[in-house]
């Protein structure tokens, strides 16, 4: 819903609060599943009607925030049903819906709730729900990448592209990159980043090399990591700070778009965060 690790993790908080809070005061609670989803339902829709006024304001292209989980302890983005819904593709075409269009949209499509429980935790009718979804379902398939690679494929094409890259080797990495590839920056006028998206194979394979090439010279390394359920890779400097999160879009046997997270506030949820890309404040 919200895009932000940090946001989510304080809308589940609120809601538990508020339940907390209703139950010593003797309120009775039948269904607390139902009530828990109806409020963190509600809590997102208003968060979302606040933060669209911030990102008609954010510098540069907004992103989601980096999910990134590490082998030794699996998380949302490991599982197969909900690791489509954490990509940050689908998550940017999200942005194009309305709050109450996100709402529907996933607790229907991802989280299989039927239209009279979607319509108790938005507080629509069954009939607009319905038509609310079939709208919202609409828009998204029309901007909708293809399913992606099998993980074991997806993970092998990553390692193979990152080495390319990591080696300036642009023949390899134009054979991995799809004719239509897409490389989507987002240093939120804080870090280094691309100011718009970058289209074109050679140009984006030249963007990789160069900007890895001078991370490594300032002692930077790259991790191969999962990100928000994707193959990725973590940027970490000397003194294994992040600097910034990949996550590599792959399908068909190529990458089709590159994202990477730059920006220092919504890299901070994932440890010590590096002053190497960052812009010097104005």
């Amino acid at each position: 819903m919200t895009g932000s690790v940090g946001d989510a993790e304080d809308i589940v908080q609120d809601a538990f609060l508020g339940f907390a809070k209703a139950h010593r005061a003797g309120t009775e609670i039948a269904a607390p599943k139902a009530y828990l989803t109806t409020s963190v339902t509600r809590l997102g829709i208003n968060h979302l009607s606040s933060a669209r006024v911030r990102r008609e304001t954010y510098v540069g292209e907004w992103l989601p925030e980096p999910v990134v989980v590490s082998g030794e302890r699996p998380g949302p983005a490991e599982h197969a049903e909900l690791a489509d819904s954490l990509s940050m593709a689908f998550l940017v075409l999200l942005e194009a819906l309305s709050p109450v269009e996100r709402a529907v949209f996933m607790l229907r499509e991802v989280f299989g709730y039927e239209y009279p429980q979607v319509a108790r935790s938005t507080g629509k009718s069954e009939a607009n729900c319905r038509q609310i979804f079939a709208r919202a379902r609409k828009r998204i398939a029309a901007g909708g990448p293809p399913p992606p690679a099998r993980r074991a494929e997806g993970e092998e094409l990553a390692r193979a592209f990152f080495e390319a890259a990591e080696g300036g080797e642009m023949d390899a990495l134009l054979d991995m990159l799809a004719p239509d590839v897409v490389y989507h920056g987002d240093g939120g006028g804080k870090a280094r980043a691309v100011a718009r998206s970058v289209t074109e194979p050679r140009r984006v394979g030249q963007l990789l090399i160069g900007g890895l090439r001078r991370l490594r010279s300032l002692g930077a390394s790259l991790r191969p990591t999962r990100v928000n359920g994707r193959p990725g890779a973590l940027i970490v400097d000397a003194e294994g700070r992040v600097a910034s999160v990949v996550e590599l879009d792959i399908a068909d046997g190529v990458v089709r778009a590159v994202h990477t997270v730059s920006n220092p506030d919504k890299l901070g949820h994932l440890g010590p965060v590096s002053d190497i890309g960052r812009l010097p404040e104005k």
